[in-house]
């Protein structure tokens, strides 16, 4: 009974609504009756990723000119709104390729994106962004890792932390400092192509420890990369010198209406499990969703998800005509995730004990939803993002 993203604010082509479709039913085939086995595995879904390749799905936003669909951030949302509602780790293995795909695109050498994008295209080259550190997360300024030029190679000493797929892909988007010397922080800031082998734990220079256990987002290798004099190419700097905290930070905003999207999408499940779970089960000689607080809560999960999508969809829209969207996807991304934690709550008291059982799905969901509330910028962080936005809007002069 999967809920359409579609709404009467905004009208979907033909074309995205046969992606969506086509996505929901790869979904609905390969991926729900697998998930929560895979995910108590805790094992990369190998079998699911290659469908997703198959569908084209890793080269959904790549430019035709480089074997892509050529599609804009709202239908990637659309599709990752989808693959959230099987299984919200599928949809992380897909953004930090799709970022880093965004940064190709609007920052790259014509050269970089031959080099890269085809191969990006297909799924042969699966890509990971990272900018965490053990001791820098909000503070982005605050990295240490460093990148130092010694004639035609950049020399990287330092450790990342929290990176999506990162040993299972094989590039990744490396925030470092080529001048630590600069002031402010940020301008001494770069992006570096790091390429490594898939699924190495060392590679000239970079090791990469087991990966880190996590309470959900099972499925979806996290990782620390250990720099130790590794060589990357000069010509794999992305734009110039200083450039790195400026292109990180837009593409950090489609990422961030990548995890609204998954906030839906994992919304849209629990939702759907909650309603079905209300009808089936009976207590006092009637099924629950008959009862006054159950029904209640249905209808401020209901109301919340229209909500949430209506948010989605705008942001989306916005940074797909390119257009400035820090607000909007910052309003998306802290209003989405935050309805989706709500809402998976929510389901779980609707299935009772049985939401506390593996047996049914809600107690996954409800393991995944919190890393919503952190992925991209946490909430808190958003409120600065949209607060600072809303004062320069309605500056009062």
């Amino acid at each position: 009974m999967a809920i359409a993203a579609e709404t009467g604010l905004i009208e979907l082509t033909d074309e995205q609504r046969a992606i969506v479709q086509t996505v929901r039913d790869f979904v609905e085939k390969e991926v729900i009756p697998v998930a929560d086995e895979l995910e108590h595995k805790d094992e990369y879904p190998q079998q699911i990723v290659e469908g997703m390749k198959e569908l084209g799905l890793f080269g959904l936003t790549v430019p035709e000119e480089y074997g892509g669909a050529g599609l804009d951030l709202l239908t990637y949302a659309l599709a990752g709104v989808e693959l959230s509602r099987g299984w919200m780790s599928l949809s992380g293995i897909l953004n930090t390729h799709f970022m880093a795909v965004y940064l190709l695109k609007k920052h790259g050498s014509d050269e970089q994106r031959m080099r890269w994008l085809p191969r990006m295209a297909t799924g042969e080259l699966t890509a990971a962004l990272s900018m965490s550190e053990p001791g820098a997360g909000s503070d982005v300024q605050a990295i240490q890792c460093r990148a130092n030029r010694q004639g035609d190679h950049y020399v990287v000493n330092g450790t990342k932390m929290w990176v999506t797929n990162g040993r299972s892909c094989g590039v990744v988007v490396l925030l470092c400092k080529t001048d630590p010397q600069a002031d402010p922080p940020y301008k001494g800031m770069s992006l570096l192509f790091v390429e490594k082998e898939p699924g190495a734990d060392r590679f000239e220079g970079l090791t990469i420890p087991p990966n880190i256990k996590k309470m959900g987002y099972k499925g979806v290798d996290s990782t620390e990369l250990v720099f130790e004099n590794h060589r990357v190419p000069a010509e794999n700097l992305l734009g110039n010198e200083g450039d790195g905290f400026r292109q990180v930070m837009d593409g950090i905003e489609v990422g961030r209406v990548n995890v609204a999207a998954r906030g839906v999408g994992l919304a849209t499940r629990a939702f759907e499990e909650a309603i079905r779970y209300a009808q089936e089960r009976h207590t006092f000689g009637r099924p629950i969703a008959q009862h006054q607080m159950i029904a209640e809560k249905l209808a401020d999960m209901g109301t919340k998800l229209e909500a949430a999508k209506l948010m989605l969809l705008q942001a989306a829209k916005k940074k797909s005509a390119g257009e400035r969207s820090d607000l909007e996807a910052g309003m998306a991304k802290y209003f989405c995730t935050e309805v989706c934690h709500e809402i998976v709550t929510d389901a779980l008291r609707v299935h009772g004990g049985y939401g506390y059982s593996a047996e049914y799905p809600i107690e996954r969901l409800y393991r995944d939803a919190p890393l919503l509330l952190i992925g991209e910028g946490t909430s808190e962080i958003q409120k600065m993002v949209i607060s600072r936005q809303l004062l320069e809007r309605y500056k009062v002069t």
